[in-house]
């Protein structure tokens, strides 16, 4: 169920082509994964099926942004590959 007073940043692996990550922000985790896996999504409906990676949840909108857009950095992309 959606919960608007929570926000999620997420890290998907593409099951087709393990290598393949993306890395998204939600207030709904389950509706976006399907839309992913339902080609709905530009970016990824090219190496579908996905299956959820990581999921980290925020109550702050802004700051949720803010981790999602720097995962998508270099560093951000590293700190992932290591810790998450």
């Amino acid at each position: 169920m959606p919960d608007p007073a929570h926000h999620y940043v997420y890290i998907l692996t593409s099951q087709a082509d393990p290598t393949r990550h993306y890395t998204g922000c939600t207030t709904n985790i389950e509706s976006r994964l399907r839309k992913h896996n339902a080609g709905d999504v530009a970016h990824t409906s090219k190496y579908r099926p996905w299956r959820i990676e990581t999921v980290i949840r925020f109550s702050n909108k802004e700051k949720a942004r803010a981790f999602e857009s720097y995962l998508k950095t270099g560093s951000g992309r590293e700190f992932a590959r290591r810790h998450l």
